[in-house]
């Protein structure tokens, strides 16, 4: 892997973390348990992984 594609899949992580942290903090506050938050908030970042790397895939 060259630098440019290490460097954008660790932004991408970073940007996926961000997207289930506030998903799971706006889950929680909108009084759901915390566990079903954190839930919430990972599967919000899978689907950001996914369509970024899905993005990837279609631009190779």
């Amino acid at each position: 892997m060259s630098l440019v594609q290490i460097l954008s899949l660790l932004l991408a992580m970073s940007f996926a973390l961000n997207v289930a942290t506030i998903t799971g903090l706006l889950a929680r506050t909108a009084g759901t348990r915390t566990a079903n938050a954190i839930i919430t908030g990972a599967g919000a970042a899978a689907t950001f992984l996914g369509l970024y790397f899905a993005a990837v895939a279609a631009y190779h």
